[in-house]
């Protein structure tokens, strides 16, 4: 006798395992195939070794004298407050905490990339949504964007750090750093303006020799500008290797070394126009101010810290700051040793007047 068979449900296919891809030597050469880089959350010990050893794990960025910043800011519960360079997320976080309940931060940054993946992180912490507004912009439309907030009268603390975020620095593919090749880049904003290599083709001899003067006080301006005006450099790694090729012989690896920095500094701050968006944004800054309000400014260039310095003390002998920085604040030795990037820092403040101060 024949029983009528049940159906049988398909046996489904086993996923194949993917194993990771495996690199000649000890370890990979790509950024991008750097999974420690990527993801630090899972490799803690790694990250704390390098933090140990003075320097910041690759694609992070450690916020630079926040307790200083603190200190001066002030910030309270319910006010508002402005981080104009959110960047990683490292003061805005502290910031955003230290006005809670019922204060709000205004977070603002130009870089489309970071500034996702940060408020991402920066939601993850389980404060009020309405706590936390992000928005992509120049941050020299600070007071545009308080108007669109709502915020008409201005913030109660205002950050702005001038530094590049090291994930911009460590990221071969921003073209920041001659560390690894990528393309000639250094786009605060990839989706504006031109990159530096297009930049570099325009400029005659004279014109990069001011921007090298005037953006890093490079010594030997004239010299190096003959060498790399108008020349075609598609990567990072070609053009340093140019500028140290323009050098004299007697010039030792480290200071050619400095030079390249320098170089790239110069170019960087041309190419995202970084002094004009500073003194647009100091001009307005006043503005952007409710009476009683701190600003904190983190520089990492002498021309910044000249344009910030000569805005606070124009503001106070007008009377529009009632106190503001007599000495420059850098950070402390232990913080230096602890993270290296943090030494050529210079913070400053000012103290708008008003009933509330």
């Amino acid at each position: 006798m024949n029983e009528e068979s049940e159906p049988q449900s398909p046996v489904p296919t086993p996923t194949p395992h993917k194993r990771r891809v495996r690199y000649k030597g000890k370890n990979p050469r790509r950024f991008e195939d750097k999974y420690k880089e990527h993801d630090p959350s899972k490799y803690p010990d790694t990250v704390a070794k390098v933090r140990v050893g003075g320097k910041t794990p690759a694609g992070q960025h450690v916020p630079i004298m926040v307790s200083e910043i603190l200190e001066v800011l002030a910030p309270q519960p319910g006010e508002r407050a402005v981080d104009c360079t959110l960047g990683h997320g490292g003061h805005a976080t502290h910031l955003l905490k230290a006005v809670q309940p019922d204060g709000c931060l205004l977070a603002l940054d130009q870089d489309p990339i970071e500034i996702v993946r940060t408020e991402s992180r920066m939601r993850a912490l389980g404060l009020p949504a309405d706590s936390l507004v992000v928005k992509r912009t120049n941050f020299a439309g600070l007071r545009k964007v308080l108007t669109e907030v709502g915020w008409t009268d201005g913030a109660d603390v205002i950050l702005a750090d001038l530094g590049v975020s090291s994930m911009q620095i460590d990221n071969p593919a921003r073209g920041f750093s001659f560390k690894e090749e990528g393309p000639l880049d250094m786009r605060m904003n990839p989706q504006k303006g031109q990159p530096a290599s297009a930049l570099l083709q325009k400029l005659d001899a004279e014109s990069l020799a001011t921007i090298l003067t005037d953006n890093a006080d490079e010594p030997r301006a004239t010299l190096l500008s003959r060498a790399l005006a108008q020349r075609t450099f598609a990567t990072t790694t070609a053009f340093a290797r140019a500028i140290r090729s323009a050098l004299p012989q007697s010039m030792d690896d480290e200071e050619k070394q400095d030079t390249t920095r320098r170089v790239f500094q110069a170019l960087r701050i041309a190419v995202n126009e970084e002094f004009s968006v500073l003194d647009t944004w100091l001009r307005s800054l006043p503005d952007a101010l409710r009476p009683g309000g701190r600003v904190v400014v983190l520089t990492f260039h002498s021309g910044e810290d000249r344009r910030v310095k000569r805005a606070f003390q124009e503001g106070l002998r007008t009377g529009t700051y009632t106190a503001i920085s007599e000495e420059v604040v850098r950070p402390s030795p232990a913080e230096i040793r602890d993270n290296s990037r943090a030494a050529p820092a210079k913070l400053r403040w000012a103290m708008k007047g008003g009933t509330d101060s």
